[in-house]
């Protein structure tokens, strides 16, 4: 095979119809080092021997000499005697490195304290990027561990945590780094590396922009807009093309009664780079169609529920993934949310046509979300799967989203509550799913996020008690593991106290940007809640 090709094969029209949308985007992204294409049969040779263990590692690695010399030099040299693809990737290849930190833990401080010692540490100044990794103009804050990156969803709960501590700054340097992102790629990728262009991340600019609003007055609201038009447009890019015969374009989904409602969705049918061996060997695995598969993955890697039983046809099985088929709660009401902070930017800026269209695409998003996704025997709301015309039957906290976003009448909100504090309500705060498996989005796993959007959630409905418990145990078990280990970490076991989190493809992950966030917001919500201090140390 010619080293310079793809891993996997397409026709010439199939490859232009995939690169099209990028082909759009600025040249200075597009001559950009993209490890899966560039080096074709290597990467896919380093990855499946493999060389690292994680599957991320060399797609964070930067070239030492052009491609296309490195290319030529292995097809030289591999199959001759005493050949090492190891030493062959070390010699042509920079290994990703953590920033050089003094940081070392003091469990002697407070958990605010040893957040505000985190923030240098996982702050990148501006760059202008290496290998795969996307310049930004700005400061940013990366989730910390293997994730050396900014990340899309991720980036609105440390911003939580950052208006705790009024750094509005870097709050502002953030998002007009996604902002840039918007300007240049055309949507905010996953993260700021190339291999993450074809797909996105659930939809938090409007949030952001929120958040922003909130320390620089509503008026802010107005500089942002012609960004967030654009970010709306990507997500609703295809649905001028739907009718009865066409059901589905890329991330928009006609439904029976003309409805327009999302999915998530991504570009490349092939493996993830960040997760190349794993992929192939699921769809090897699968019997299915690899394609089909690969688009499976990466449309659940967009919903940043990577992964979980929510996406599984038979609920237990990587193997029957099937997420594209699938209209999510939680992604509907992000964009009824985008859709009212369009309508309120059109209203400041005087242009009311705009505001009542606005209105109504919100008003309509709502109506078919809580058609379709509210399950009224059993007082929840499930993910709709819109090629089987059902909903799945799959409990998770997707569910409280609608009431983060006021969507709902109270009494579902209250069945909602129900269902939270008999089924999900755990010792250690809310679980995820109520399905046992080995992915990491489900039980017995506990998420920042989650928690977060579930506490506000029931807030808005008055569900004050529920809402406290679940903070109560949140941050209890924040505090334990913080005293016991050190650390912040992304993700927490919330049934067995002792035990760490588990499941995916990586292991546990220190930190952590979004734990960090959601714990000092809910610190700041609720003072009461502050676990014990121990000998207060202070630094500066």
């Amino acid at each position: 095979m010619n080293p310079g090709k793809p891993f996997v094969q397409y026709s010439p029209y199939f490859l232009f119809s995939l690169l099209l949308p990028f082909l759009l985007t600025v040249l200075p992204v597009q001559a950009q080092y993209r490890p899966a294409q560039d080096l074709g049969r290597l990467f896919a040779d380093v990855q499946l021997q493999p060389v690292f263990a994680d599957s991320k590692t060399f797609p964070d690695c930067v070239p030492l000499a052009a491609t296309e010399h490195i290319l030529q030099a292995y097809q030289e040299q591999k199959g001759k005697p005493g050949f090492s693809l190891d030493a062959f990737v070390r010699q042509h290849f920079q290994l990703p490195t953590q920033p050089d930190t003094a940081f070392v833990t003091d469990t002697t401080l407070s958990l605010t304290q040893h957040i505000r010692q985190l923030w240098p540490v996982l702050t990148r100044q501006p760059h202008q990027g290496k290998g795969s990794l996307i310049p930004l103009p700005n400061a940013y804050v990366v989730p910390g561990g293997r994730f050396r990156e900014i990340y899309y969803w991720d980036s609105f709960f440390t911003m939580l945590g950052l208006q705790a501590g009024d750094k509005t700054e870097l709050i502002q340097q953030m998002v007009d780094n996604f902002t840039h992102l918007i300007q240049t790629v055309g949507h905010i990728p996953n993260g700021n590396r190339t291999y993450y262009l074809s797909r996105s991340q659930p939809p938090f600019y409007a949030l952001m922009l929120r958040v922003l609003a909130q320390q620089k007055g509503r008026e802010v609201l107005l500089r942002y807009a012609p960004a967030l038009r654009k970010e709306y447009a990507f997500w609703m890019n295809g649905a001028d093309s739907l009718s009865a015969a066409n059901l589905a374009s890329r991330r928009v989904v006609r439904l029976p009664d003309g409805s327009l409602l999302n999915r998530y969705w991504d570009d490349m049918p092939a493996p993830r780079p960040e997760a190349f061996k794993e992929d192939v060997h699921v769809a090897q695995a699968s019997g299915r169609n690899p394609e089909e598969v690969y688009r499976h993955i990466r449309a659940a890697a967009e919903s940043g529920w990577d992964f979980s039983s929510r996406w599984f046809a038979d609920g237990k099985s990587l193997e029957t993934i099937h997420t594209a088929d699938l209209i999510p709660v939680d992604l509907n009401a992000l964009l009824y949310h985008m859709e009212l902070t369009l309508q309120e930017m059109a209203v400041l800026a005087g242009n009311q046509a705009e505001a009542r269209a606005f209105a109504r695409k919100a008003e309509k998003r709502r109506d078919a979300l809580l058609k379709y996704t509210w399950h009224e025997k059993d007082g929840f709301f499930y993910d709709y799967d819109f090629v089987q015309g059902r909903t799945t039957g799959k409990p998770t906290l997707a569910a409280v989203f609608p009431l983060y976003f006021n969507m709902v009448k109270p009494r579902q909100a209250a069945a909602v509550a129900r269902k939270l504090e008999k089924d999900f309500l755990k010792p250690g705060g809310l679980v995820a799913t109520l399905h046992h498996t080995s992915q990491q989005w489900d039980a017995p796993n506990g998420w920042a996020p989650l928690q977060w959007m579930s506490i506000i959630g029931l807030r808005n409905y008055g569900h004050v008690r529920l809402a406290k418990t679940i903070a109560s145990r949140w941050l209890a078990l924040n505090s334990q593991v913080h005293e016991n280990t050190g650390k912040l970490v992304e993700k927490y076991n919330v049934e067995a106290l002792g035990l760490e989190a588990g499941g995916g493809e990586y292991p546990n992950q220190d930190g952590f940007g979004w734990t960090n966030g959601v714990l000092l917001r809910l610190l700041s919500l609720y003072p009461e809640l502050q676990p014990e201090r121990k000998q207060e140390v202070q630094r500066h």
